[in-house]
C-alpha cells in the first residue's frame, strides 16, 4: 500500500527531535512557499510540507503514524482502516506511547481509542458503537513583549508592531491601541492574531514593559524626573517650571536645597493596581558652570573667603 513518507517529505530521520522537525519545516516552507518559489508544483509541494509537519510535530499523531503508516488517520478518527493497511508494518520501538514493532491489528483499536480519548465526556464505546472523533482545535495563543515609554503608558495611543510568520518568514504589520494607564507587566490581548487553527486563529498576548523615556524614569508606580538648578538657586530658593505627565507646573525649590533632594508632587505618577496614581519626584541636581567669567570667578572667590559653611 502506497503512503506519504512524511519523514522523507521533510528530509529528516525517523529519530529526529521536535526541534529538528521544526527547523526542517521552516526551511522548506520558506523555500517552497507559492509566493516565493517559481517552481510549477510549488503549491503542491508546500501543501505536502505542511501536511507532514502537522503530523510529525504532534507526539500523538506521530506515534500513530510511526506504528500504522497510512492507516494512522483512519484509526485516529475511529474509522476502519483502508483495505490492505493490515499488511503495512513498521518497527519504530515504543513511539508516542502506542507500542511498536507490530503491524496493524484491528483488535488493537480499542486500546488506542482509550488512550486517545481518555477523559473526554462520554468516553469511547466498543467497535460496534458510535465513535467520537477528535474535535478540531483552535489555533495556539502567542505571546510577545513590547516596550513602551512612561508617557506612552500614561496617555495610551496607537502602536504598530511587526509579527513574523515562522513558516514563511514574512512579516505582517499590526496596528493596535495601548490603553491609557497601562501598567508594567500587564498584557494586551489582540483577538484572532495568534496561530491559525481549524476552529480559527488563537490570540496574541503582548506583555507590557514600561521603560524610561525622555525626562522620566520609573520607581514602582512613582515617576522620577531630574530638575537642574544653579548653586545660587539651590542656596537662595527659586520657583521654576517643571514638566510632568500632566503638563508643566510651577514648583518651588526651598532655600538650602542640596543635590539629590527629592521634591514630591502627589498624584502625578502612574496608576497603581487600585487605580490610584503614584507620585512624581523632582530630583534636584545642582549644575556647576564649566566656564566662569572674570566677574563670576571674582564673586565665587569672595564667597569662598566669607562663607562659614563647612560641607565636610
Amino acid at each position: 500500500m502506497s503512503y506519504k513518507d512524511y519523514y522523507e517529505v521533510l528530509g529528516v530521520s525517523r529519530t529526529a527531535s521536535s526541534d529538528e522537525v521544526q527547523k526542517a519545516f521552516r526551511g522548506l516552507a520558506r523555500k517552497h512557499h507559492p509566493d516565493v518559489s517559481k517552481e510549477p508544483k510549488a503549491e503542491e509541494r508546500f501543501k505536502q510540507i505542511n501536511e507532514a509537519y502537522e503530523v510529525l510535530k504532534d507526539t500523538q499523531k506521530r506515534g500513530l503514524y510511526d506504528k500504522y503508516g497510512p492507516a494512522w488517520k483512519a484509526i485516529s478518527e475511529g474509522r476502519q482502516p483502508p483495505p490492505g493497511a493490515e499488511n503495512v508494518r513498521f518497527d519504530m520501538g515504543d513511539m508516542g506511547g502506542f507500542g511498536g514493532g507490530a503491524g496493524f491489528d484491528p483488535n488493537d483499536l480499542q486500546s488506542i481509542f482509550e488512550q486517545m480519548f481518555a477523559g473526554q465526556v462520554g468516553g469511547v464505546g466498543g467497535m460496534g458503537g458510535r465513535q467520537r472523533r477528535q474535535r478540531a482545535t483552535r489555533g495556539r495563543d502567542l505571546e510577545s513583549v513590547i516596550e513602551i515609554g512612561i508617557e506612552e503608558a500614561f496617555r495610551g495611543g496607537a502602536r504598530e508592531i511587526g509579527v513574523s510568520d515562522p513558516a514563511t518568514g514574512e512579516t505582517t504589520r499590526l496596528t493596535f491601541r495601548i490603553p491609557p494607564g497601562v501598567r508594567d507587566g500587564q498584557r494586551i490581548r489582540l483577538a484572532g492574531k495568534g496561530a491559525p487553527g481549524a476552529r480559527g486563529p488563537g490570540d496574541l498576548f503582548l506583555e507590557v514593559k514600561v521603560v524610561a523615556d525622555g525626562h522620566f524614569s520609573l520607581e514602582g508606580d512613582d515617576v522620577l524626573t531630574t530638575l537642574r538648578v544653579t548653586p545660587w538657586e539651590a542656596a537662595l530658593g527659586v520657583t521654576v517650571s517643571l514638566a510632568t505627565l500632566d503638563g508643566e507646573v510651577r514648583l518651588k525649590v526651598p532655600a538650602g536645597t542640596s543635590s539629590g533632594r527629592r521634591i514630591r508632587l502627589r498624584g502625578k505618577g502612574l496608576k497603581d493596581a487600585d487605580g490610584e496614581r503614584g507620585a512624581l519626584y523632582a530630583v534636584i541636581e545642582i549644575a556647576i558652570p564649566t566656564e566662569l567669567s572674570d566677574r563670576e570667578r571674582e564673586l565665587f572667590e569672595e564667597l569662598a573667603k566669607v562663607s562659614e559653611f563647612k560641607p565636610r
